[in-house]
């Protein structure tokens, strides 16, 4: 039995691997900088989680200390960590390492790679595998409603996680079976460019283990023809509307009642389906379409897959229903590129309301600064645009562009936007105008979610 510290265990996807660690038999602790629900809930599962992080926290007998990429060598337990790594005594690995060595022990490893739509396919992945009794393992980027988790340690022989390309992170996932959804310029604070974003994943997909699948777009499969010709992997593309796909999305039928569509799917002269996926937004039929292509390929029966599609409402902070207030539908989304924004807002559009509120808070300056003009075009969906400030996240200010400044554009572009730095005046705005009938999202990878929390609150309605 071997003996853990996380650092930065309160994080979404550290606390999961945590548990999973802890539920294999081996002896888990961690901190954090502040107590939270995640804190509180290890602790009930039996993680001893020391609040504030201190040298003393981590003990000479700790034989493996994990942590997240917001700690950094100046964290007196990473010095702590490294003395202890230098004696031979311990080693010292990041999250996605650990990660890594979670997936490569499972005999079915499943990963979801992408720019956009990770967290939906994966996380409809699990429904499925969950549907077909494979009690399946998994960790994933949002938290499951039927479950309230993002990670689950089951006894079946397959395991599904979120691959993120930031940092390089998913170089550490061999899957055997495979999606990346798409690829498109992101994280340019790191990769610098999108060819070498492009790289990357071609670098995530040699790293695929032999006898699998990757399942993708058309759009993408040119990029892993040439580096797989040689390898037992076989290359299956998806798509919506491209007639040379492998496997094509046919019949897509709005739902008479309720949101979302009915689909199937035709390949290998098959049709497959029908299925049901109950959210708004072409994007969740192709999300759905690609869990489901994995899936089959991988031998689950089509049954299965239908019912746990079906099953699938969402992750939170993924088109979230928070609540109503006063008669106005209440959302959350984590949607903070101009693509995930469009696509969301176009989502939107499909639930029937009078007015759309749009409460936005850009992620990351270097984000914004990279795809102006992009989010201009994007948030112009909304009726009304409340700009927050800029989240810097792990960024500084260079003072090269503002939220004002975008609000600005947006007003040149013929937008209702307004840039509000505090959040509380954001409330107030909206407790004004807001009005039964109207729909209010809160968007970004930040914490404006807070301004819907407050409204809710206030009206006794959050769910």
């Amino acid at each position: 039995m071997e003996k853990y510290f996380f650092i930065g265990i309160g994080g979404i996807s550290m606390s999961g691997i945590a548990i999973t660690i802890h539920a294999m038999g081996h002896e888990v602790s961690g901190s954090d900088r502040s107590e939270s629900d995640t804190t509180r809930m290890l602790e009930k599962d039996g993680i001893k989680v020391c609040i504030g992080q201190r040298y003393e926290n981590i003990t000479d007998d700790v034989t493996t200390v994990v942590y997240s990429a917001a700690i950094h060598e100046d964290n007196p337990e990473m010095m702590h960590a490294r003395e202890l790594e230098k004696a031979g005594t311990c080693r010292v690995i990041s999250r996605a390492v650990i990660l890594g060595e979670l997936l490569s022990a499972y005999q079915v490893p499943i990963g979801v790679a992408g720019s956009h739509g990770k967290t939906s396919t994966s996380s409809i992945l699990a429904h499925i595998y969950m549907a077909a009794g494979r009690d399946p393992s998994f960790n994933i980027g949002g938290i499951l409603h039927n479950t309230g988790t993002n990670y689950r340690v089951g006894k079946g022989d397959c395991m599904i996680i979120e691959a993120c390309e930031y940092t390089d992170s998913f170089l550490h996932f061999h899957a055997k079976y495979n999606v990346i959804t798409n690829i498109e310029p992101e994280h340019l604070d790191y990769f610098k460019t999108f060819e070498r974003e492009q790289h990357s994943f071609q670098e995530y997909a040699a790293g695929m283990i032999e006898g699998g699948a990757l399942i993708t777009s058309p759009e993408c499969a040119p990029l892993f023809r040439n580096m797989l010709q040689n390898r037992d992997i076989r290359i299956i593309t998806v798509s919506l509307d491209d007639p040379s796909a492998d496997c094509k999305v046919s019949s897509i039928e709005h739902h008479r009642e309720g949101l979302g569509y009915r689909f199937s799917l035709d390949y290998q002269g098959k049709a497959l389906g029908p299925f049901d996926i109950y959210l708004p937004g072409m994007h969740m039929v192709f999300d759905a379409a690609c869990a489901a292509l994995l899936s089959y390929e991988e031998g689950v029966d089509p049954a299965y897959i239908a019912e746990g599609i079906a099953a699938y409402r969402s992750t939170k902070k993924r088109f979230e229903y928070l609540g109503s207030y006063h008669g106005a539908m209440v959302i959350d989304d984590y949607a903070h590129h101009p693509t995930e924004i469009r696509a969301q807002l176009i989502a939107a559009r499909e639930v029937p309301h009078k007015e759309l509120y749009l409460v936005f808070q850009p992620h990351t300056y270097s984000r914004t600064i990279a795809f102006y003009d992009d989010f201009v075009k994007a948030l112009s969906l909304a009726d009304h645009i409340y700009l927050c400030d800029i989240y810097a996240a792990r960024e500084k200010d260079t003072g090269e562009v503002s939220s004002a400044m975008l609000a600005a554009s947006l007003k040149e572009a013929g937008a209702d936007a307004v840039y509000v730095p505090l959040f509380e005046d954001i409330q107030k705005i909206l407790e004004k105008k807001i009005s039964t009938g109207d729909m209010l999202i809160t968007m970004g990878a930040g914490n404006a979610v807070d301004i819907a929390h407050a409204l809710l609150q206030t009206a006794g309605t959050e769910e």
